[in-house]
């Protein structure tokens, strides 16, 4: 239900303003969100109300006005180690594959696409970290993109709650990665230096990688997608993706009626691979048979 206190005009601006910058939709679950999360934009910059914040949009050249207000509507809902038999998959099977697949160029690249403020990327630094012996040697690029320019800053910082640093993360962790700080917990610098954090819009921008990506992580933010979106969304996320490599999606999401760019794994469930990976293999195994 729309807040009384804002004209229909005003939510339809809004809505249209996140999906030209983002691609996002806003479910009709969420619309009445967006009063209550606009709610610190507005007093943080002298706006009395919803139809006076479209005003200034219109009329203003601020562009952190409006980047506030797209970050404010936004879900930057994470946690550390989010699905925790996913890390388990990843911590085992799926990175012993990428060493076989990369042993004679001894490079790793991970991107993490809709990072929101980081705890994915430091779970997976730290993961990485832990298997020290195994990567030594190897360039390990680990890559956080989001179109969040707040959640980016926070994820750079590494600085969280109490609340925060408690969701997914063991105590054992939080010692060793993590040193107690004034409003919370703050990841080591070593830690820090493992990860490349940065603002992009995942649908028309290039993501920051160095080499095609190993690994991606897009895990609910296709959610937020129309089916049109979505397809372009997969196909960015192809266009970036290694011959063999490896596409974590969120627990509800699938590639099933959405895309032809990827496929399940037929090895390791819950993940996916480029479909013309399985292609290959498919001819490979003809041409052994005949």
């Amino acid at each position: 239900m729309m807040g009384a206190s804002a004209s229909e005009s005003a939510y339809r601006v809004l809505m249209a303003v996140l999906e030209s910058r983002t691609g996002q939709t806003l479910s009709p679950g969420r619309i009445w969100r967006i009063e209550m999360s606009l709610k610190p934009v507005m007093q943080r910059h002298g706006i009395a109300d919803l139809d006076a914040l479209v005003a200034a949009l219109v009329t203003s050249t601020s562009r952190q006005l409006l980047d506030d207000t797209v970050d404010a509507m936004l879900n930057n809902e994470t946690f550390f180690y989010r699905e925790t038999s996913v890390f388990d998959d990843i911590a085992g099977k799926v990175l012993e594959s990428l060493r076989t697949i990369n042993a004679d160029r001894r490079r790793l690249t991970i991107w993490h696409c809709g990072v929101s403020t980081g705890q994915e990327a430091y779970s997976m630094a730290m993961l990485i970290a832990e298997q020290g012996a195994k990567w030594a040697g190897w360039q390990v690029d680990i890559v956080g993109t989001d179109v969040s320019h707040q959640a980016i800053g926070r994820a750079r910082v590494g600085l969280y709650s109490q609340f925060e640093i408690q969701r997914g993360l063991p105590v054992q962790r939080m010692v060793r990665w993590f040193d107690q700080a004034k409003d919370g917990w703050i990841a080591k610098a070593d830690l820090r230096r493992r990860i490349d954090f940065s603002v992009q819009n995942m649908l028309t921008d290039r993501p920051p990688l160095a080499s095609a990506a190993d690994l991606i992580f897009c895990r609910n933010l296709l959610l937020y997608f129309s089916l049109p979106v979505r397809k372009k969304a997969f196909a960015q996320l192809r266009a970036a993706a290694a011959p063999q490599s490896f596409l974590v999606l969120g627990a509800g999401e699938t590639v099933l009626g959405q895309t032809d760019q990827f496929v399940a794994s037929p090895r390791l469930r819950g993940l996916y691979e480029p479909a013309d990976r399985q292609l290959r293999r498919s001819h490979a195994g003809r041409s052994i048979a005949a």
